[in-house]
């Protein structure tokens, strides 16, 4: 039979078609660790300022805790507000298709008839969108519009959004496609009517000094996995593992476990912490009393591994807030 002699003649392949795949995988895997530092570095006011929602439709709050189920799953949590901005936007919850995503997986329009399939498969499109524009909120906002192409158009200018662009990008894809007009090149400024920028409490949310230095090399690996006991960019990271790592690079030796750098840490108080301060968690798992750190951004928010990945947190809401123990200084 056919599938006897497919088998017969490509049996002596196998071990070369096994190293090839195997070759595959290791390029893919450094290809999705590249050093992007200097360009995630410019962006971190974007990522770590904080949004709050305003004016949004009774339509699109009724989907809440569906968007806080799929943000938590995908790591963005910090980016919940803009995505349900965007999202009202979109649709205003009028239409099944809540974040209109079916395009993104290659579907016509409104393909998508279940709103909590529609925001699953949106979070995970801005998500890849978010890590391509390397945190910058507008430039992740108007490729969510364009799509991806709008990126790779911006990096090739300066690598920062701006209305100019949007405006020159539009004209450009509407001349090459033969259309009277492409998408919506005030996109960002409509989603921007649903969001208001909350003011840091406890420290500034821009990058500067050693602050910068860390935030530098911890962007790196925003999304990444959890890796128990990791502590290198080639094992991965836990959470202690990320602070020991990224702090070295602002030349502090932190020693390896979440418990010693809080037992190494001046002790900061609620009022006096800052960005750049570490933030320390208890009762997390059974051990000793500290049992999680992240870094602490200002705003209430943290740049911390956890068993979602690598990625930004709430310290003052739900889980984190319920373990929230003490913050500790290590950098002047």
């Amino acid at each position: 039979m056919l599938w006897k002699r497919i088998i017969k003649w490509g049996a002596p392949l196998l071990p070369f078609l096994g190293m090839l795949l195997l070759c595959l995988m290791v390029v893919a895997v450094f290809a999705g660790t590249g050093d992007d530092g200097e360009q995630e570095s410019t962006m971190l006011e974007s990522t770590t300022s904080s949004y709050g929602s305003t004016g949004l439709a009774p339509e699109i709050e009724r989907f809440r805790p569906i968007f806080e189920k799929y943000a938590q799953k995908y790591g963005m949590t910090a980016q919940l507000n803009v995505i349900m901005a965007l999202s009202m936007q979109e649709s205003g919850g009028r239409v099944l298709d809540v974040m209109q995503s079916s395009e993104s997986i290659g579907l016509p329009p409104n393909s998508i008839l279940d709103p909590e399939k529609s925001i699953d498969v949106g979070i995970q499109h801005f998500k890849n969108v978010f890590q391509k524009a390397h945190g910058d909120i507008k430039l992740t906002l108007q490729s969510y519009n364009y799509g991806g192409g709008f990126i790779d158009y911006v990096q090739a200018r300066g690598g920062a959004y701006t209305k100019e662009l949007a405006l020159s990008f539009s004209s450009y894809q509407a001349s090459k496609l033969g259309w009277a007009s492409y998408g919506d090149s005030s996109y960002v400024d409509h989603v921007m009517r649903y969001l208001q920028v909350t003011p840091s409490a406890g420290g500034t949310t821009v990058a500067s000094g050693n602050f910068k230095k860390v935030m530098d090399e911890a962007l790196k690996y925003q999304g990444n996995p959890y890796v128990w006991g990791g502590a290198s960019p080639a094992s991965g990271f836990d959470c202690s593992g990320l602070t020991s790592w990224c702090y070295r690079m602002a030349g502090v030796q932190l020693p390896r476990t979440a418990q010693e750098q809080f037992n190494t840490a001046k002790r900061v108080s609620e009022t006096e912490a800052r960005a750049g301060d570490l933030v320390f968690f208890s009762g997390t798992y059974e051990g000793k009393l500290i049992t999680h750190v992240g870094i602490y951004l200002g705003g209430g928010k943290m740049y911390n591994s956890n068993d979602s990945g690598i990625e930004y947190s709430s310290v003052t809401t739900g889980y984190w807030k319920a373990h929230f123990y003490s913050y500790g200084r290590v950098l002047n």
